[in-house]
């Protein structure tokens, strides 16, 4: 029998003779009057009652030191000779584990070292754990399994949790941003019968009822602008995306964006949102403006930089795009400069070629906070046009070391051009490309019928998550993220 195995034996023998006792291994509540954050800063000689996980055991016969922690923290507990009545340093040292729940009560004293601890005089067991928690929890060996078992990962790695609490945080002071501008937020559907908003491969589903297919949303994009159309001036929504794509630190097939609409407005408000929603998250977040990020120190000071999307080509590669305008002679420009990382043959027309171009050579040029402004045209099937330049839209995306952070753009609100271009799209989806949009009639008849000038604009949560909270992978940020099933890992 191996040791683990073993340890599982033990537990289950200490489980039956409780129950034979008549005492509930799992009892349905307890009356925790104080968290262990709240103990910790109790005064000596204070009465307690808290709970928590058992963290440590260490019998030195006339004395047992243990650690006691719950979702506030941790504090040392302590059973002692002529203190702790005999019954309960027994019970404690026969039935109890690490990783068991105990109910305890006592007083707060300091050790001969001056920790504050507990010193117990009543305990319980409030649930008993079968498998022993890891003896050993580090290393890259570990990162799958920690993924996987997100609940020993918060367990043995109490900072992790912390990085959830700030997410939490993040996404709470975005929502209060957004409130204080009089945004209202609203849900979209998550399946959908024709789906839209994005270049993605969606995920397909089937619902019965009906008999038909249906897609999980890639965006919440069309049917916000729907509301535009029946009247919201400003609408939010914070929610799932679902993108049939590569998972890498940046991709997960399930993310969290936050996206927002805003009539009267064009592409200058996200740029102002953005810089005022930095520096509010700077804030509360008690951040500098200087951030470390993966080992570069990124500056948050606003203004961020902004550049054009042309003269980024020119800056980084030396590729004019107003010249090389059409799919033939970009081709061949790529292939004059050598840029072997750039996949021609999986691209079928122009804004796929710009877009593999910019993503596999370009973008990893910017570290700072950048704003690439003025995408063509061909590249956003969504976006006006710019007033004096119509082969530009009037878009922007915020850059941190190379990684969107956000897109944002002026709406598309001429149904004509709307419907030449989503035709256009279609076409290309039935070509082949499938991260090209559906046709979508109703959401064109919805531009007919009349949309204000708008302004729209995506946040990608996890990637921000990550750049604030210094984390390597969108992993890290995501507490469940998508795993392959370990039977398919060959395990």
């Amino acid at each position: 029998m191996g040791r683990e195995e073993q340890i599982i034996s033990e537990r289950l023998k200490k489980l039956e003779e409780l129950k034979k006792q008549g005492i509930n291994p799992y009892p349905h509540k307890f009356d925790k009057k104080n968290s262990i954050s709240e103990c910790v800063n109790e005064k000596v000689n204070a009465s307690v009652k808290t709970a928590g996980r058992i963290m440590g055991k260490r019998d030195l016969g006339r004395i047992i030191f243990s650690n006691l922690r719950d979702g506030t923290g941790e504090i040392q507990i302590v059973l002692q000779e002529k203190e702790t009545p005999e019954k309960i340093k027994d019970f404690f040292k026969k039935y109890l584990d690490i990783g068991d729940f105990a109910g305890i009560e006592g007083k707060i004293f300091k050790t001969k070292t001056g920790q504050k601890s507990i010193l117990v005089k009543k305990i319980e067991v409030l649930s008993k754990a079968i498998l022993p928690l890891p003896e050993k929890w580090h290393g890259l060996q570990d990162k799958e399994e920690r993924y996987r078992k997100r609940y020993l990962d918060m367990i043995m790695n109490p900072e992790v949790k912390k990085i959830f609490e700030k997410r939490e945080k993040i996404i709470d002071t975005i929502r209060e941003f957004l409130k204080k501008r009089e945004f209202v937020e609203v849900e979209i559907p998550t399946l959908q019968s024709v789906y839209g908003g994005a270049s993605a491969t969606p995920f397909i589903t089937h619902l019965n009822a009906l008999d038909i297919d249906l897609f999980l949303s890639i965006s919440p994009e069309l049917y916000l602008k729907r509301l535009i159309v029946g009247g919201f001036d400003k609408v939010f929504t914070i929610g799932k995306s679902f993108r049939n794509e590569g998972i890498d630190a940046f991709h997960n097939p399930e993310f969290t964006m936050m996206e927002y609409y805003v009539a009267y407005q064009n592409y200058e408000y996200h740029i102002e949102f953005t810089e005022q929603l930095f520096n509010e998250l700077k804030k509360e977040l008690h951040l500098k403006d200087m951030v470390e990020f993966q080992g570069k120190k990124i500056n948050l000071k606003t203004p961020f930089k902004r550049i054009k999307f042309r003269d980024l080509m020119l800056k980084e590669i030396k590729i004019d795009i107003d010249k090389e305008n059409n799919f033939d002679k970009l081709k061949k420009a790529i292939i004059n400069k050598n840029l072997k990382e750039v996949d021609i043959k999986g691209c079928t027309h122009y804004g796929a070629l710009l877009d593999e171009l910019y993503k596999r050579v370009v973008r990893q040029s910017i570290t700072q906070p950048t704003f690439l402004t003025h995408y063509p045209v061909e590249m956003i099937a969504l976006a006006k046009r710019n007033e004096k330049d119509p082969t530009k839209i009037n878009s922007v995306q915020l850059l941190i070391d190379g990684v969107e952070i956000v897109k944002a753009y002026d709406e598309l609100n001429d149904p004509v051009d709307q419907d030449n271009r989503l035709k256009e799209q279609a076409r290309l989806l039935h070509g082949g490309d499938e991260e090209a949009m559906p046709m979508d009639e109703d959401f064109v008849n919805a531009l007919k019928i009349g949309m204000p000038p708008t302004a729209g604009y995506g946040l990608g949560i996890d990637r921000l998550i990550m750049i604030l909270t210094n984390q390597p992978s969108i992993r890290d940020v995501i507490l469940f993220p998508f795993m392959k099933p370990l039977e398919e890992n060959g395990e």
